[in-house]
């Protein structure tokens, strides 16, 4: 099963039948809700996303509401 998800990556759980552009664009946002985003309580610390715009600080442990995706506003 590994050689599903190497061209399509996080998409290959839903297997075949949806489209390429589909594909990309939930690659893109698939790995940028899962990355560790900066914290806006502190500086250094990370913030996690607990659910749909629902984040919460690695260091202190203050959960907050935010963008559904990242915390930026960048895509």
């Amino acid at each position: 099963m590994g050689s599903k998800t190497k061209k399509i990556k996080a998409f290959g759980r839903f297997g075949a039948g949806y489209g390429t552009r589909v594909r990309k664009e939930f690659n893109t946002i698939e790995a940028l809700q899962r990355k560790r985003q900066p914290s806006p309580f502190h500086p250094k610390s990370q913030a996690k996303r607990i659910a749909a715009g629902i984040w919460k600080c690695m260091k202190t442990g203050k959960v907050f509401a935010g963008n559904a995706y990242s915390l930026t506003n960048a895509k």
